[in-house]
C-alpha cells in the first residue's frame, strides 16, 4: 500500500454546501445523467492531451491509447470511471472540483430550488456536471495524474456532506483521471453492466474515444456525421441508419451537410422510403437527434425541424452551443435558432434540388411524405420553397398518378389567363364527373385536382402563386372564361330553344324558384354546363361546398349556406320539364323533379341532409318510369 503525504481537509463554499444538500436528499427523475457528465469530462480531458501531443509538449506514459474504462463491482457496489486524459495537479483539483468556477451558481441554486425534478436539465449549464455524481454515491475517491512530468499524482476524497480532502500520492499511477464511485444504497443498478451499457448507447454512444465496460467496448458506431462525405460509403449511411431508427429498409435520401460559418454544426438526415403509417396515432414519435460534441443532449427534438418536415429522421450536432443547455433554453438560445433555420433550409434546399434533377424520385417521395409535408403551409419564412415544392394531379395528366408542379401549370396556362383553377373530390373519377367542369373541358382549361382534405384549405391559405390567385371551379364566374375559345364542341348539335320556349324556360326557373323556396338562393339558366341538367354555385366570395364540409367535420359552427341553383335549358331532361310546363304549370311532376335535381346537386357536392326523402321520390321515379317502359313496350 502506498501512503498519502501533505492530507489537507477542506470545506466547501457555502453555495456548494447547499447544492451537494439538494442533490444527496432530493429524488430525481433522470439519474442517470451523472455517467453521461463524467464521460463527458472524460472526452474533454482526452481533447486537451491530444492537443499538447499535437504541439509537441513533453508528456508522461506517451505510448497510453487514449480511451476511456469504466470498471463495475455489484457486490462492493462501487463503479470506477477512468480516463488516459490529461490528468490535473493538486492546485487545479482544488479549482476544478473543489470549487465552482463558472458564474451563475446563485442563479442554479434558484431554479434548482423552484423545480427540483428538472435537475437533468440544469445540470452541467452552470459548470457544475462532476457534483452530480453524489445523486448517486455515498463517497467519491478521484486518483490523478498530470501530463506533465514534474507534477504529483492527487487524490481527492468527499462524502458530499460538506467536505473534502485533498491528498499527493506516492504511488506511480498512469497519467489521466481515475474517479472511483461507491454507491447508495439506492442506486445498485449503476454498478450493473446492462444497465450502464444502456447509459452509454443512450447518451454517449457516439463518443470518439473507445469506452470500455471490463475490456468491452460499447461505443463501436462511429459519428460518420462529422467524417468528409467523400470518406463515407453507401453502406455505411445504411449501417447508420437502421441503427438509427430500427427500419428494415435502407433509407431513399441521405443529407450530409458540414456548416462552418456562421455557425459550425453536422447534420446527418435521412428520408425513409415508406411513410410513418402510424404518425398520426403517434404524433410525438418524431424528432431529430441533438448532439453537442458527440455527447447526446436530447433524443427526438422537435424544434430542429417544423412538424411538416417530420419524416425527416437523423442527428445534428453543435459545436457551438453550451454542452448542457436544458430543454427550456433551447428554444431561446440564438445559436440554437440558427441551426434550426438552417437544417430547415438545407432539408429543403435538397428537396428542390431532387425535384429538378430526378422528378421520378422525389414524385415517389411525394407519394409517401406529401401528406405531412403540406402542413407547412404555414411556414411563412419558407413559403417560396415550399410553394415550389407542392404537386398535384390535373386535369391534363394522364391519369391520377401523374403530378404537377404549380410551375409546369403557370408554364402551360392559356394566354390571358390570370389564375390557376382547382377542384375537390375523393377521387379524379368524382371531380372529372363534375358539372363544374364541363366549362373547363370545353375550353382546354386546365384544372388542378384536390384530393386530400387539406388540399384547399392550403390552397386558400397561400391565396396565389407568383401573379395568379387561386379560384375553385364552383365559384369562378363563367363570364371570366368567355373570352377563351372553345376548343371541343359536341359532335351531335343540340336543338336550340324556340322563342316560345324561352319565354317558358323563364316561367319554369322561376316555378322552380317557389318550388324550393328558402333551399337556394335563385334559380337561373347556365353558361357553364354543356351536358348536366343542373348544379349548384357559390358566390365568388363564398365557401366552397368542400370546405363547409372541412369545417363541419372539426365542429366549427357553419350556418348553412344558400347556393344558386343553374339549370341547363340544352338538356333533354329540362326540355321535357319545358314541354310539361307548356301543358300545364302546375303538374306534379315539375314538382318532383325540381326537388330531385336540386338534391342531387347537392348530393354531388357534399352530403345530402334528408337522404330518405331522396330515396323515397328516387323509387318512385322509378316506378312511373317502368310503367312507362313496360306500356311502350306493350309487355
Amino acid at each position: 500500500m502506498s501512503e498519502n503525504i501533505t492530507a489537507t481537509k477542506y470545506e466547501f463554499k457555502a453555495e456548494v454546501k447547499k447544492l451537494l444538500d439538494i442533490l444527496v436528499h432530493s429524488l430525481y427523475t433522470s439519474r442517470e445523467i451523472f455517467l453521461r457528465e463524467l464521460i463527458s469530462n472524460a472526452s474533454d480531458a482526452l481533447d486537451k492531451l491530444r492537443f499538447e501531443l499535437n504541439r509537441g509538449t513533453e508528456v508522461i506514459d506517451r505510448e497510453l491509447p487514449l480511451e476511456i474504462k469504466i470498471l463495475n463491482d455489484e457486490k462492493k457496489k462501487l463503479l470506477i470511471v477512468s480516463d488516459t486524459g490529461i490528468g490535473m495537479n493538486r492546485d487545479e483539483v482544488v479549482t476544478n472540483i473543489g470549487t465552482i468556477a463558472k458564474s451563475g451558481t446563485e442563479e442554479f441554486l434558484k431554479l434548482l430550488s423552484e423545480a427540483q425534478s428538472e435537475v437533468n436539465n440544469l445540470i452541467g449549464k452552470f459548470g457544475i456536471g462532476f457534483y452530480s455524481v453524489f445523486m448517486v454515491a455515498k463517497e467519491v475517491i478521484i486518483k490523478t495524474r498530470s501530463y506533465r512530468p514534474e507534477d504529483k499524482a492527487v487524490q481527492w476524497r468527499s462524502d458530499g456532506m460538506g467536505e473534502y480532502e485533498i491528498s499527493e500520492l506516492d504511488e506511480k499511477i498512469p497519467r489521466g483521471t481515475r474517479i472511483e464511485i461507491y454507491l447508495k444504497d439506492d442506486a445498485n443498478e449503476f454498478a450493473e453492466k446492462w444497465r450502464i451499457e444502456s447509459i452509454i448507447k443512450k447518451h454517449s454512444n457516439f463518443i470518439s474515444y473507445p469506452i470500455f465496460i471490463d475490456k468491452e467496448r460499447i461505443n463501436t458506431v462511429s459519428a460518420i456525421w462529422r467524417e468528409p462525405k467523400s470518406s463515407i460509403k453507401k453502406e455505411q449511411y445504411d449501417e447508420f441508419y437502421k441503427f438509427l431508427t430500427y427500419d428494415s429498409e435502407e433509407p431513399a435520401d441521405v443529407i450530409h451537410k458540414s456548416i462552418d460559418a456562421p455557425i459550425q454544426f453536422n447534420a446527418l438526415l435521412f428520408i425513409p422510403k415508406k411513410s410513418n403509417e402510424f404518425f398520426w396515432l403517434d404524433r410525438e414519435n418524431y424528432g431529430l437527434d441533438l448532439y453537442v460534441r458527440r455527447v447526446l443532449i436530447q433524443h427526438k427534438n422537435k424544434d430542429l425541424l417544423p412538424e411538416y418536415l417530420s419524416f425527416v429522421k437523423g442527428v445534428v450536432d453543435s459545436e457551438d452551443l453550451p454542452l448542457n443547455i436544458s430543454r427550456e433554453t433551447l428554444q431561446e438560445n440564438i445559436i440554437f435558432t440558427k441551426i434550426a433555420s438552417s437544417v430547415t433550409t438545407t432539408v429543403l434546399s435538397y428537396l428542390q434540388e431532387k425535384a429538378k434533377n430526378d422528378k421520378d424520385g422525389y414524385n415517389n417521395f411525394w407519394k409517401e411524405h406529401g401528406k405531412i409535408f403540406k402542413l407547412g403551409y404555414t411556414d411563412f419564412a419558407n413559403r417560396d420553397k415550399y410553394i415550389e415544392l407542392l404537386r398535384f394531379n390535373s386535369s391534363k395528366c394522364k391519369d391520377e398518378n401523374e403530378l404537377i408542379s404549380l410551375e409546369d401549370y403557370v408554364n402551360r396556362k392559356l394566354e390571358n389567363q390570370k389564375e390557376i383553377y382547382y377542384a375537390t373530390g375523393v377521387n379524379r373519377d368524382a371531380i372529372e364527373s363534375s358539372p363544374h367542369m364541363e366549362i373547363f373541358k370545353k375550353k382546354s382549361i386546365e384544372v388542378l385536382y384536390l384530393y386530400d382534405t387539406v388540399d384547399e384549405i392550403i390552397l386558400t391559405s397561400l391565396r396565389k402563386y407568383k401573379d395568379y390567385e387561386f379560384k375553385s371551379v364552383e365559384t369562378i364566374d363563367p363570364k371570366k372564361l368567355e373570352e377563351f375559345k372553345t376548343v371541343s364542341e359536341e359532335k351531335i348539335e343540340k336543338e336550340e330553344l324556340s322563342k316560345e320556349d324561352r319565354m317558358h324556360f323563364s316561367s319554369l326557373l322561376s316555378k322552380m324558384k317557389k318550388i324550393l323556396g328558402d333551399k337556394v338562393v335563385d334559380v337561373v339558366e347556365s353558361n357553364r354546363l354543356v351536358d348536366s341538367a343542373a348544379c349548384l354555385v357559390s358566390k365568388d366570395s363564398e365557401m366552397t361546398s368542400a370546405m363547409q364540409k372541412i369545417l363541419r367535420m372539426t365542429n366549427k359552427n357553419v350556418a348553412p349556406q344558400k347556393k344558386i341553383l343553374e339549370v341547363n335549358p340544352n338538356n333533354t331532361l329540362i326540355k321535357n320539364l319545358i314541354k310539361v310546363f307548356k301543358n300545364n304549370s302546375d303538374d306534379d311532376f315539375i314538382v318532383t323533379a325540381t326537388q330531385q335535381l336540386f338534391d342531387l346537386a347537392v348530393l354531388g357536392e357534399s352530403e345530402l341532409d334528408d337522404i330518405h326523402s331522396f330515396i323515397k321520390r328516387t323509387n318512385k321515379i322509378l316506378e312511373d318510369a317502368s310503367n312507362l317502359y313496360v306500356n311502350a313496350k306493350k309487355l
